[in-house]
């Protein structure tokens, strides 16, 4: 099984216990490693993430249970890090200490015989020019030097204050569905389909935090994958090449689930 998450959100001010939606998170992968040949974070992993210049101790310490988890199972199958938009100034850090493989634009990759395009997502299809124009401030070399100068307080104070009005805004007015002609992701990939003539592609996003699984031709499929500090929802294709989307254990489920395949993971959830 290869399984598919984005938009967890970790360290975000506005989530009530941040150490118990890690928690969950490290829970729900320990239950993928049960049966997965690889899983895939397809971006905003963290609410607001940055590697300074020098270490920033007091970030990775909030992260450690998170960051342990994923270097031991890296060790045993591979894990895929898309950068998002939250969280894409990793400049080498993470993939050394947690051994994954770090993807900082889309993916074409062949698993499970379906040909799959994957991304977080941000970007593709939008015609806000606002938008793009600071999402290339953000990718742009110069100010990434500039940021990594700040004080690591001074910095995460910025970052997490950022995200955390964009957080509240969501959850005052969730995000909808646009509908097929208007929803960004689903028009790039009906254009990628109809310039590459590539019916047969699976498209798995995350970004906007909602759940979708829409058919764009005879076989072509696109798939949001919701979130994970709202919805809880994840996505999983199997050997056979069919792709679902789940919803995550809740509480009440994890303290009754399999103490062996959780591995003690969920002490703060009870």
């Amino acid at each position: 099984m290869i399984y598919f998450i984005s938009d967890i959100h970790l360290g975000s001010r506005v989530i009530t216990d941040p150490n118990q939606h890690q928690q969950r998170f490290i829970a729900l992968l320990k239950q993928m490693e049960c049966d997965a040949t690889a899983i895939y974070l397809l971006g905003d992993v963290f609410d607001f993430w940055m590697e300074y210049f020098w270490p920033n101790r007091r970030h990775f310490k909030q992260f450690q249970p998170v960051l342990l988890t994923l270097k031991e199972m890296a060790a045993r199958i591979p894990i895929h890090f898309f950068i998002g938009n939250h969280d894409l100034w990793t400049f080498g850090w993470l993939a050394r200490e947690t051994g994954m493989i770090i993807h900082k634009s889309p993916e074409v990759l062949q698993l499970n015989g379906r040909k799959c395009f994957l991304a977080h997502g941000d970007g593709l299809g939008s015609e806000d020019r606002k938008f793009l124009l600071l999402r290339r401030f953000f990718h742009s070399a110069f100010p990434q030097f500039l940021f990594r100068l700040l004080p690591p307080a001074l910095g995460d104070w910025m970052g997490y204050s950022w995200a955390a009005s964009s957080r509240r805004k969501e959850l005052r007015s969730p995000e909808e569905y646009k509908g097929e002609d208007q929803e960004e992701l689903v028009l790039f990939a009906k254009r990628y389909v109809e310039a590459t003539h590539d019916a047969n592609m699976l498209f798995v996003f995350g970004h906007r935090h909602l759940e979708l699984s829409l058919m764009i031709g005879s076989r072509a499929c696109v798939y949001i994958l919701g979130d994970f500090f709202r919805q809880f929802t994840y996505g999983m294709l199997s050997e056979d090449g069919d792709f679902s989307l789940e919803q995550a254990l809740t509480e009440e489920e994890l303290a009754s689930f399999d103490e062996g395949n959780r591995q003690g993971v969920s002490i703060a959830l009870m």
